[in-house]
């Protein structure tokens, strides 16, 4: 597997989310450099090129993070505020995409650096739409940092 260029590192746990979202993602042109990892302790080994992605470049790093908030082994909270306190990595726009609309999530995410908070959209076509804007918002429309 070549972790090249990846733009968008996904992260997400439900394989019924990941399995919609990676379909909106194909529909509006993303996908080819998107790469999908299930739980926080993976998207970090990736990151920091540990684990089963040490041989991937440590000068890469994707333009995009997108990151469900209640998983398994790290949480999205955790990984977040591991990202956004490194300064090498903290540039990296972080959208969480998660199904929790509870306030004090959303203002946990912010307070740790969060880029843009995304409640899942319960209907599919919501759904899709929402994650297509994503995707042309962050990939095409908005500039990076350095």
């Amino acid at each position: 597997m070549s972790y090249h260029n990846v733009e968008i590192l996904f992260v997400e746990d439900s394989t019924d989310d990941a399995a919609l979202t990676i379909r909106a993602l194909k529909k509006s042109g993303f996908t080819h450099k998107l790469y999908h990892v299930i739980n926080g302790a993976e998207a970090l080994d990736f990151i920091y090129c540990k684990g089963a992605y040490a041989d991937r470049s440590d000068k890469e790093f994707p333009k995009l993070i997108l990151l469900d908030l209640k998983m398994p082994k790290v949480s999205g909270l955790q990984v977040l505020e591991k990202l956004k306190a490194d300064q090498h990595l903290k540039s990296i726009p972080i959208v969480m995409l998660t199904s929790s609309n509870e306030g004090p999530d959303i203002e946990k995410c912010f307070a740790l650096g969060a880029n843009s908070y995304i409640v899942k959209p319960v209907d599919s076509d919501n759904f899709f739409n929402a994650v297509k804007e994503i995707g042309l918002y962050w990939m095409v429309l908005s500039q990076p940092a350095h």
